[in-house]
Parts: C-alpha cells; structure tokens; sequence
C-alpha cells in the first residue's frame, strides 16, 4: 500500500507527529525521516513545524482548524490575548496572528498556516478559565471572554493600575472593546481568575469591572 494511504488509513486525525509517522512506517522504510520528506514534496504531507505534520488538502477530513493547531504547535497552550477577543466579537479587528498563553518562555512560530504567538503565564495563573470550544467537529483550548480580557490587560503594557476612569478609556479607545459584552460575564469567574493571578493590576482592574456591570445590570 501507498505510505500516504497507509498514514491516512491508519490516523485518525488529520494532524500527527513525527513518533505516529514511525510507529506505523517504522518497519516498512528505512529512513522515515526521508520518506517524510518524500510525501511532503508530493504534498501528501505539510510540515506544520519540526515534529508536526498535517495530511496535504486531499486526505484531509477536516477543515484546518488554527485554533487546534495552535494548542498542538506549542504547548501546553490555549489561545487567548487578542485572538480570543475577537474570535468573541468583542473587539472589531480581524486578527490574524493566532495569539496564545503558555507556560512555557514566549515563542513564535511561523507556519504555512500563518503565524502563531505564544505568551509566557506562570503556571499558577494558567488553568483558571480556561473553556472547550469545537469547529467542524474539532475541539481546542480557548480562554474563557473573562479570562481572555484579564490575560490582555496583564499583558499589555498601555494598562495600568489606575482610576475607573483609566480603565473605561482604555477598554474604549485602546481595545474598541465591545462594552455590552461585559454583561454577559460572570461574576464567579472574575472572581476565581483574580484570585488566581494574584495581582494588585488584575485586582484594580477587576473591581472596576464588577463596578461597571453592576451599574449596567
């Protein structure tokens, strides 16, 4: 049987790695790696990054997914920051960079996929909101909206610990944020994300936040 129908009939998801490759060819070829090379020349295969690889247009079952493959290229990750923002509608720009936090050191990555971005979150910070969402019967790590605002402000250099006022100019001005969203989150989350960041920014911030949906509710 063809290599490449052999890894299509043998994987059952469209992205696999190098170790998957050789446990089901290991025995047949010699050189794995260069048979790897082979089908990726022939477009059998796209390399996603060293390790990683993807089934080329025509095996694939499913729409390429970059929210998956962003949990897979670098990891443990889940994508958040302004990838998650607007993947929610909760700011107007379309972003391209797939944005993430990790607990790993910052990364970046280049891929035929387009660009991926990873920010480092000490661990401690890390799991607190974190939710399951699902494309085309594919299924990736999302931060929560709440979790997805808190990590940008922590992250983002123009937010400040300061005045209400601050805080409203920068959600409006600096974010374009969507402010109605903010009244579909939760109370209880805020609440556990704060706790777990541990911070007197993401404290000031979040007590303004608490303020401004009581006010609109």
């Amino acid at each position: 049987m063809d290599s490449a129908l052999l890894l299509r009939k043998s994987i059952t998801q469209d992205v696999f790695d190098y170790q998957t490759l050789t446990e089901i060819l290991g025995e047949r070829v010699s050189k794995p790696r260069d048979l790897a090379a082979r089908l990726i020349r022939e477009g059998s295969l796209v390399r996603i990054r060293r390790g990683l690889y993807i089934f080329g247009e025509l095996l694939r079952k499913h729409t390429v997914s970059r929210e998956y493959l962003s949990n897979l290229i670098y990891g443990p990750s889940y994508v958040s920051l302004d990838y998650a923002l607007s993947f929610y509608s909760m700011i107007p720009e379309k972003v391209f960079t797939v944005t993430s936090v990790s607990v790993g050191r910052s990364r970046e990555f280049s891929t035929p996929f387009g660009h991926y971005s990873y920010r480092m979150l000490r661990s401690d910070r890390y799991s607190t909101g974190i939710s399951m969402e699902s494309s085309d019967s594919i299924s990736f790590l999302i931060a929560s909206p709440e979790k997805a605002l808190i990590d940008k402000v922590w992250s983002d250099r123009r937010a400040t610990r300061s005045t209400s006022r601050r805080w409203l100019e920068y959600l409006e001005d600096d974010l374009r944020l969507d402010m109605d969203k903010l009244s579909d989150f939760s109370p209880g989350m805020l609440r556990g994300i704060t706790d777990a960041y541990s911070s007197e920014k993401i404290s000031s911030f979040t007590a303004f936040l608490a303020k401004f949906i009581g006010e609109k509710r």
